[in-house]
């Protein structure tokens, strides 16, 4: 077995999905497993020319590669069969490809009804906190329990251990790390984890770790409660410019410098050994450029790419991509 894992190391919205279907073109995989979080979040892929926001299924069904919605989701089940059928209008096959963890927990109309109430952390209203509340209580419905969900389903260990051939897995992340219920910035997180820890959680063996595929912006942004940006034009550009508004509500994000200090941290206690920083040509566009902690603003993007280098460099391998596709 042979595992590459992406996650993003900011407050999520990093381009984790465009990463991950690039990865995906190589054809080295045999499984794409999303780890976490269940349809509150969603990624924004560019495939043949046509913009697709997917939220639970993961991008290897782009590629006829099995596809696995993992132990460590929740899944709501009306909300799945409208994406499916959302893919296959867009000609991509998902019913040959997608699978769905037995042990992986349903959102209820229950949850949704209880998360609608909530206004104190700015939660997309998705039912995922009080689905995973109840996950941990040992009172939640798992989708091998749905019998209409019997096609899809499949036992993690039987797939990934007990097959004729090696098994390559891409493990596709969502939120990010500073979203982490127990390393971010609490209380405003969000209901899964969101590491490499969580993603070897789904049945993943740590030995097969190959690659970290740590993603992040060359700026800042945050959807929910708490105020997060700075006053000042440059942040309304940076967020007018990179269209920094939600792939699953359309929220706006607030937008600031890259911080520094909580990126070393998840670079450090991620293990990452493959960093990528998207949306460079929005600050090329914007013209300005700056770090947080220590606070820094650069007179040319040459020198803010020398100081990411100096920093990163010697420990990882780094990418600079740009809008919308992974270049």
């Amino acid at each position: 077995m042979i595992t590459d894992i992406v996650i993003g190391l900011q407050h999520g919205d990093e381009g984790k999905g465009k990463v991950t279907h690039h990865l995906l073109k190589s054809g080295e995989y045999t499984h794409c497993i999303r780890f976490n979080g269940g349809q509150n979040a969603g990624h924004t892929i560019y495939h043949n020319g046509d913009r697709i926001v997917t939220h639970a299924i993961p991008a290897g069904v782009f590629f006829n590669v099995k596809s696995i919605i993992g132990s460590g989701c929740v899944l709501n089940i009306d909300k799945l069969y409208d994406e499916i059928d959302m893919l296959t209008s867009a000609g991509v096959d998902v019913y040959s490809n997608l699978k769905i963890a037995a042990n992986a927990h349903i959102i209820t109309e229950e949850h949704l009804n209880e998360d609608a109430k909530d206004n104190s952390i700015g939660t997309t209203k998705s039912g995922n906190g009080p689905a995973y509340r109840d996950k941990y209580a040992r009172r939640g419905v798992r989708a091998g329990d749905i019998g209409d969900l019997r096609p899809f389903l499949v036992d993690m260990v039987e797939e990934l251990y007990y097959g004729d051939e090696k098994t390559a897995i891409l493990m596709e992340g969502a939120q990010g790390f500073w979203l982490d219920p127990d390393w971010g910035d609490y209380p405003y997180v969000t209901s899964s984890h969101c590491g490499v820890a969580a993603a070897l959680q789904n049945g993943i063996s740590p030995r097969s770790l190959r690659n970290v595929w740590g993603i992040a912006k060359i700026y800042e942004t945050y959807v929910g409660k708490r105020t997060f940006q700075p006053e000042g034009e440059v942040f309304e550009n940076i967020q007018r410019i990179g269209k920094e508004f939600g792939a699953t509500t359309g929220r706006v994000r607030q937008c600031n410098w890259l911080n520094m200090k909580q990126l070393l941290q998840a670079f450090v206690m991620n293990g990452v050994n493959k960093l990528i920083f998207n949306k460079m040509d929005v600050l090329q566009e914007v013209g300005e450029w700056g770090v947080i902690h220590p606070d820094q603003i650069f007179n040319s993007e040459e020198q803010m790419r020398e100081y990411l280098e100096s920093v990163f460099s010697p420990h990882a391998e780094i990418f600079f991509s740009f809008s919308p596709e992974f270049v």
